[in-house]
């Protein structure tokens, strides 16, 4: 692993619009390649934090829109629901709109080597997949980066050697904007409803999602879950129409025996993972030691602690009611933590679980719709209204009703109460930890 030759993108001029976790990440490696740079972020505090580091910080609205490429962070809209106006203009000066990972293929063929990139896509179950086929990878002795949505950023990643392999995860934020990036291998783990308002209906999602195996050849390999609908019909278009080699996985009936895998849907990132690794030319053994040895990733279905017998499991990570029921189903009697800002439908798909749930604790701007649709099916539940009253209120409920495990898994984005799914589960570590202390003995 290497750095990037300081002249590889000397002459070239690029906007890049968004100064948060990509922005201001991909800004710094283009500067380091010899880029030109012009910088905004619709924020002060933002824009301050880039002029300070020397950045050049312009509004992309006013004087020309002469670059090579904008770069633009995966939250900012470029269609729907509507183009931000630094967007709308490059779009109509037939510049293009990239994402960092579309730069970052750019660079490292550009600068000569021919390192492999793999990619991730799918409602759920993205990050665990990248972060455990990257730590096969590893394991295997195989020089690798991982990094996109996961984090770190595409451009913050090294210069890899020929024999190399990035791992990206890819939002159908980012794969908008790749117009040149090919995956050896890629998989799609799954499809259910998610981010309407920037793909207009499932259709559009699905399509946006497929972009994944845009570019494949006849050595590739598409990796495809066929454990719902969506997914399974994609999987026959893509066997249908080629050229690349199909590989389906499932999860279901399955289970992996390691700790920090549990679950269906774990057992279908275990698969996807061993598919592409096996794609990559890593042997069995160095597989089934990579995924013995996985720690897990913070936030999904983390045990974060456990007090007089009760086991306090975050997954915050799960943001949608999807992404929940893959939590709800790997256990048999719970208290559960939910609520914050919906999705389309709300909990109402998740009503088969409900014969496991114990007691629920609601936080959040939709608990109120929550509460309804729990009350329609006699689910005991309680206006916890945040966080910090839900868990203390949910480990008294527990210990009350002899329930083994607190699991926040929200099925809702953080954006009400927190800034991020990350600070939410770390909230929700620190107030168990914080559980009151009795002679002694956690209370």
């Amino acid at each position: 692993m290497t750095g990037f030759p300081a002249h590889l993108f000397a002459g070239k001029r690029y906007a890049i619009l968004g100064l948060g976790k990509n922005g201001l990440p991909a800004a710094r490696a283009m500067r380091a390649m010899g880029a030109d740079t012009v910088l905004w972020d619709d924020g002060e505090a933002a824009r301050a934090a880039a002029i300070a580091e020397g950045f050049t910080v312009s509004d992309l609205m006013a004087g020309d829109f002469a670059f090579d490429a904008l770069i633009l962070s995966p939250g900012i809209p470029h269609i729907l629901p509507k183009p931000h106006p630094v967007a709308a203009r490059a779009i109509a000066e037939t510049v293009p709109v990239l994402s960092d990972a579309e730069l970052l293929y750019q660079a490292v063929r550009k600068a000569g080597s021919r390192a492999r990139f793999v990619g991730v896509t799918g409602t759920n179950g993205k990050s665990t997949t990248t972060a455990l086929l990257a730590h096969i990878l590893t394991k295997a002795g195989v020089p690798t980066a991982a990094g996109g949505n996961l984090g770190p950023a595409s451009l913050a990643l090294p210069l890899l050697p020929d024999s190399g392999i990035y791992v990206l995860e890819m939002s159908s934020y980012m794969l908008e904007r790749i117009a040149t990036l090919g995956f050896s291998t890629a998989v799609m783990l799954n499809l259910s409803p998610d981010h309407f308002e920037r793909h207009g209906n499932m259709s559009g999602y699905a399509t946006v999602k497929r972009a994944i195996f845009a570019r494949m050849t006849a050595h590739d390999v598409a990796v495809v879950g066929v454990d719902d609908s969506h997914s399974v019909a994609m999987a026959e278009s893509l066997e249908s129409q080629g050229p690349m080699r199909v590989v389906r996985i499932s999860g279901i009936a399955q289970a992996t025996g390691v700790l920090t895998l549990p679950g269906e849907h774990n057992a279908q990132n275990a698969a996807a993972a061993t598919a592409m690794a096996r794609a990559l030319g890593v042997s069995d053994d160095a597989i089934a030691n990579g995924i013995a040895t996985y720690p897990g990733l913070p936030h999904r279905q983390a045990r974060v602690g456990t007090v007089e017998g009760v086991t306090f499991v975050n997954d915050s990570k799960a943001t949608n009611a999807d992404a929940a029921a893959r939590a709800l189903g790997c256990y048999d009697r719970i208290v559960w933590i939910a609520g914050g800002m919906a999705k389309p439908g709300g909990i109402a798909p998740l009503a088969e679980f409900f014969p496991r749930i114990a007691h629920v604790e609601l936080i959040g701007r939709d608990a109120p719709d929550f509460a309804e649709t729990l009350a329609a099916h006699g689910v005991s539940f309680h206006m916890a209204e945040t966080l910090d009253a839900a868990v203390p209120a949910a480990f008294a409920k527990a210990k009350a009703l002899g329930v083994p495990v607190v699991l926040l898994s929200p099925a809702t984005a953080s954006w009400d109460q927190f800034t991020s799914f990350e600070a939410r589960g770390d909230r929700f570590a620190e107030l168990v930890a914080g559980l009151p202390v009795v002679n002694g003995e956690a209370a």
